[in-house]
């Protein structure tokens, strides 16, 4: 009867849809069941964990085959919270993390100042402990004595962000310098002696570094904007075996003149005796910063020839000191002009592709300077003496001038003096240690085909 109502294809086409559905029930039914057994098991969860989990697989597979990517794409959240520069270091102030501990000692008015207790038997005491210390010659062969270079800065950031990078540099250079020379360097941050701020730092420093270490024959200061520029040049230092203190200068201006840039301390040799201490004792009374330096800077001023008015300077007071008791301390002061162990970089910087094109590392004067130094730039602090982009700039060249010497050892050179980049200059080999870098500084055999300090 319902064929009859409906006609036989209809009806057939009924019981196919009936039959789809009661497969269609069956089978969420059996979904269902083995979803709950599942997700009893742990295995499974809501819809929306299944996405995150897949989300998770797709985006970790991702992070590990793009990882540059993935840091792109994460980059604007870090940047929804603009007002959150924690991460930023242009940003901070440096000044949180730099506390000053309480303030420095005040000094006792009523007193002198003293570098330290006064020493008078320093070159017994010495001689008694190199004798109980043999493992501690201050010679190390013949006409080669233990040296201490020293040099130092501010414990504080520079105040310009450039600052701390020609830092960096300067450090660099002078660690290269002693490094093939068998000189030992002491770096210092510290303040010692809050008096002795400034230009004076270096005397309670020196001092106090003569008496710790006696197995140093000689302690050589060099400031920090000084650079090596000859790194084969090696000191005559037989030529101050009867001298305690060498520094660049010229004895007539000094002498006669009385001239205040007659000589210079930015670089200079003091021999560990008790003579070095004692002419340490007399250079330092005019060092005590405030009314002592303020005054002493004004008889400076009126006693030496063209210095300009301004607080007692360590240079000024050694002119001082030599030009008025010369036959105290002038016999064992040796003023070096043959060499440029201070050069003022104003008269040397523009001709270092002359030098290069006409003479040779090793031999440490005008042809090749062994020291450059950079007096008036301050490339630590806010204002120099000199516009910045020269000082910069020409500082740039003098640590590339210096590094070239350093990098030819292993068969490189920078590009040019201006550049950081460097270029290969020979080719390596299967025989490296038959390969003579021109210095003769790689290996202590090829020390016969050094340049002589001499060599004109």
């Amino acid at each position: 009867m319902i064929e009859r109502i409906l006609g036989p294809t209809r009806l057939r086409r009924i019981q196919r849809a009936f039959r789809h559905s009661a497969v269609t029930v069956l089978c969420l039914f059996l979904t269902v069941v083995v979803l709950r057994g599942t997700v009893g098991a742990g295995k499974f969860g809501t819809p929306e964990q299944d996405f995150n989990e897949i989300r998770n697989h797709f985006s970790s597979r991702g992070r590990r085959v793009e990882p540059r990517r993935v840091l792109e794409e994460a980059q604007p959240e870090t940047t929804t919270k603009p007002a959150d520069q924690s991460n930023n270091y242009a940003t901070f102030d440096i000044s949180k993390i730099l506390v000053d501990e309480g303030e420095d000692e005040k000094p006792d008015p009523s007193r002198p100042y003293s570098l330290g207790p006064k020493i008078s038997d320093w070159d017994q005491q010495r001689a008694e402990w190199l004798k109980n210390n043999p493992d501690f010659p201050n010679f190390i062969r013949p006409n080669k004595p233990r040296v201490l270079l020293v040099t130092g800065s501010s414990p504080k950031p520079c105040e310009n962000p450039v600052g701390d990078h020609y830092l960096l540099k300067s450090i660099k250079n002078k660690i290269d310098y002693c490094r093939l020379h068998g000189i030992e360097i002491f770096y210092n941050f510290a303040l010692l002696d809050a008096e002795m701020a400034g230009f004076w730092a270096k005397l309670p420093l020196i001092r106090k570094l003569l008496l710790s270490h006696p197995e140093i024959e000689f302690l050589w200061w060099m400031d920090s904007d000084a650079m090596f520029t000859d790194m084969a040049f090696e000191v005559p230092w037989e030529r101050y075996k009867d001298h305690n203190f060498v520094m660049h200068g010229w004895n007539e201006m000094v002498y006669d003149q009385k001239n205040w840039i007659g000589l210079n301390t930015g670089s200079f040799l003091l021999r560990n005796c008790q003579w070095s201490l004692d002419i340490l004792d007399a250079w330092a009374p005019m060092g005590p910063k405030g009314k002592v330096r303020d005054e002493a800077g004004k008889i400076l001023t009126r006693e030496l020839k063209d210095r300009p008015v301004f607080e007692a300077d360590d240079q000024s007071a050694m002119v001082y000191l030599l030009a008025t008791q010369r036959d105290q301390w002038g016999e064992k002061v040796y003023l070096e002009n043959a060499y440029y162990l201070h050069g003022y970089w104003g008269i040397l910087v523009d001709r270092y592709e002359e030098m290069i094109e006409n003479h040779h590392p090793g031999l440490g004067d005008h042809r090749w300077p062994l020291v450059t130094h950079f007096v008036g730039c301050k490339p630590c602090g806010k204002f120099g003496d000199y516009p910045v982009e020269r000082c910069l700039k020409q500082m740039d060249r003098a640590f590339n001038f210096g590094d070239n010497q350093i990098l030819q050892i292993y068969g490189f050179t920078h590009k040019s003096l201006a550049s950081r980049r460097v270029k290969r200059v020979r080719n390596d080999t299967s025989n490296p240690l038959e390969v003579k870098d021109e210095l003769g500084l790689l290996h202590p055999a090829f020390k016969a085909v050094k340049v002589s300090s001499t060599t004109s």
